[in-house]
């Protein structure tokens, strides 16, 4: 049986925050003193790493859960999808719904059961679940959508990533820049074309202190009784290198394909420089260069929005909405991401 996503679609908020509004921030470091460093030089150095000159935030009134929605029905739309024949709605995230100003997520009820009502869906028949898997949450959706569809339990799936990080940023902490808001989202089901998931590879690391490199914590001001999203920064860009590149490996070799025949990698727009390290790295495991037009981002304008990062892309990218990016049908493509568990997974996918 081949699967694949017969429909796929994305929500981009409508709020721009660019580099220098973050001018007049006060920067404190993990012991809540002041950088001697000016902040013009600060947003400089950060830009030059990220590749990020602005990003993207909800609208006041807006939560996770109505991008999520907005990204969904989208993609019902685009699979041409009766939205009531539904089985399964996965919704990846790693804050849920933040609503602005309260400091604290809203576990109950869950983001897809939000979902499913923000979509009108009546049938009981409808599962809606959430994902907790950092940054990778959408692929690994995506994984077990096709598990569910192989073992015969459903016939299509939602699965979703959404996130409203601008909501649980510390406003002391140089990272917070990084981080935005998004959803991506697609329908998985049985192909009866050329399209098909080829492959999968998902692969957790929490033997060596790996589960504190992205983690929930105090506030840098010390007068701050808050927590926030937070990372080792350095230690997250040394464990991607050493580790992301061998799983995509193991991905594509799984999918029989070979290097010179893959044509994009949809790759977690985290950090422009780390991605483009992850990338050379990988290709080097084959002895080969790294293909001018092989790696698409959009991270320049859209920010780190964890999980949505990935659907997003691809969905621009179909769209021939991201700087002459295509694919067409028969491309083979890599989706991979890394984050929060620490988390790695990757599909080798034909479009």
């Amino acid at each position: 049986m081949q699967i694949y996503l017969s429909g796929v679609g994305s929500a981009v908020p409508t709020v721009i925050k660019k580099n220098e509004d973050f001018l007049d921030s006060n920067f404190l470091d993990a012991e809540g003193n002041a950088f001697p460093s000016p902040n013009a030089e600060i947003i400089e150095k950060f830009s030059a790493i990220t590749g990020i000159e602005e990003r993207r935030y909800a609208q006041e009134d807006e939560n996770s859960s109505d991008l999520a929605a907005q990204a969904a029905q989208k993609a019902i739309l685009d699979a041409h999808l009766d939205k009531e024949t539904l089985d399964y709605i996965i919704v990846a995230h790693n804050f849920g719904d933040t609503p602005l100003g309260q400091h604290q997520s809203s576990p109950l009820p869950s983001v897809a059961s939000k979902v499913k009502t923000l979509l009108g869906i009546v049938n009981p028949n409808c599962v809606a679940y959430d994902m907790l898997f950092g940054c990778p949450g959408w692929i690994e959706g995506v994984i077990q959508a096709q598990a569910f569809i192989k073992a015969g339990m459903a016939k299509k799936c939602l699965v979703i990533g959404t996130e409203t990080l601008s909501r649980v940023v510390d406003p002391t902490d140089r990272d917070s820049m990084i981080f935005a808001d998004g959803a991506g989202a697609c329908i998985v089901e049985e192909s009866h074309t050329n399209s098909n998931i080829l492959s999968h590879k998902t692969v957790t690391y929490t033997a060596n202190n790996e589960i504190d490199l992205l983690y929930f914590g105090k506030g840098y001001a010390t007068e701050d009784p808050l927590q926030y999203i937070k990372m080792k920064g350095r230690k997250v860009y040394e464990f991607a290198l050493s580790h992301v590149p061998l799983a995509m490996k193991e991905c594509l070799d799984m999918a029989k394909v070979d290097i010179t025949d893959l044509k994009k990698i949809f790759i977690h727009q985290a950090n422009m420089k780390m991605d483009e390290a992850i990338v050379k790295r990988f290709y080097r495991l084959y002895k080969q260069k790294v293909p001018a037009d092989i790696l698409p981002m959009n991270i320049q304008q859209h920010g780190n929005s964890s999980v949505a990062t990935v659907p997003t892309l691809y969905d621009q990218v179909l769209r021939d909405a991201l700087n002459g990016h295509q694919v067409t049908s028969g491309d083979v493509v890599l989706f991979a991401s890394v984050g929060a568990g620490m988390n790695i997974n990757a599909i080798a996918y034909r479009v």
